[in-house]
């Protein structure tokens, strides 16, 4: 039986899954399977997974029911003791999921591991940016405030959906967030402070309906807080306030800066403290750039920033390693 179960839910995603394929392969522990959810693709997905010769490899096909529920279908397949997700647009450290099960082995209480990322363009580039988070331990209170836990970071430990249950299927886009707030709710998080994880940020991930995932962040949020203590139900309008920066940045990456700037507006009425946070800021100067430049000045200039950051995040690693 394998230690570790990977569920990959797929969906089109041709152009990116066999380098997320590849980076599984190359993973330094290699007690695990693979199940590769096919959520109905149209492209050649299933041909070119029915190509791999690799016996770790399974796949399950199911009609298109969207990602929460393809990953419901996984687990209800999985015969590891944790469970690791992988969106099929991302990439892992080869050590990931080495570090991961030797911090769950350590810490038995502990009902997730968790990490950090760096963002990757379309092309597989870093873009400089390094996504930090400090949610470990009993982090509930937190986490329900900004969702900061990527799914593709996650190894959870199988019998955590025993007790909490799994993907909740009305909410697709933010069920993750609401489900790692449930394992929050009775297991303690682990974290690993590095990088572990190359989250892709593409044309096709800038959310196309941003008015069906503002929809489900209501949703999600009513859920979350019906069972609340009513002692952190004030905790509730902060929640809006960063769902509505989380879509603004969406908005900003399909180069929508109008969009962009109503949610801004609508998370300062949640929230009226962001105007002090510094993703707040940064947000708000990003929208007036993209008005002054214009959609294509606006992609040159991040261009631009993202070259100085690889530069500069390269003359770190080079220091680091000489010391």
């Amino acid at each position: 039986m394998p230690k570790v179960s990977i569920i990959i839910p797929t969906y089109n995603a041709m152009p990116y899954l066999p380098a997320t394929v590849e980076s599984i392969f190359k993973q330094t522990f290699t007690d695990f399977e693979l199940l590769l959810v096919d959520d109905g693709s149209t492209d050649q997905t299933v041909p070119w997974i029915t190509k791999l010769t690799d016996s770790r490899v399974k796949l399950i096909q199911q009609a298109n029911q969207g990602a929460s529920i393809a990953r419901n279908t996984g687990i209800a397949s999985v015969q590891g003791d944790s469970i690791a997700f992988l969106d099929n647009d991302d990439l892992w450290q080869p050590t990931k999921l080495e570090q991961q099960v030797q911090h769950l082995d350590r810490n038995p209480q502990v009902g997730l591991v968790h990490t950090w990322m760096m963002l990757i363009d379309e092309k597989g580039q870093s873009t400089g940016r390094l996504i930090k988070t400090d949610a470990e331990g009993w982090v509930w209170k937190k986490l329900v405030e900004q969702d900061t836990i990527l799914n593709s970071s996650v190894l959870v430990r199988k019998t955590c959906f025993d007790q909490v249950g799994v993907f909740d299927p009305t909410i697709p886009r933010t069920g993750d967030w609401e489900m790692w707030l449930r394992v929050a709710a009775k297991y303690p998080l682990g974290l690993l402070k590095e990088p572990l994880v190359f989250y892709r940020i593409h044309s096709k991930n800038a959310s196309r309906n941003l008015q069906a995932m503002e929809q489900e962040f209501q949703v999600c949020i009513e859920k979350i807080f019906s069972t609340a203590p009513s002692d952190l139900l004030h905790l509730k309008g902060r929640s809006h306030g960063f769902a509505n920066v989380y879509l603004a940045w969406k908005a900003l990456q399909g180069g929508d800066g109008k969009q962009a700037a109503q949610y801004s507006q609508q998370a300062f009425i949640h929230y009226p403290q962001l105007i002090f946070l510094s993703q707040y800021i940064r947000l708000n100067l990003a929208i007036l750039v993209l008005r002054v430049l214009g959609s294509e000045g606006y992609y040159k200039l991040l261009s631009q920033l993202h070259s100085i950051r690889r530069m500069l995040r390269g003359q770190v690693a080079e220091v680091r390693s000489q010391n």
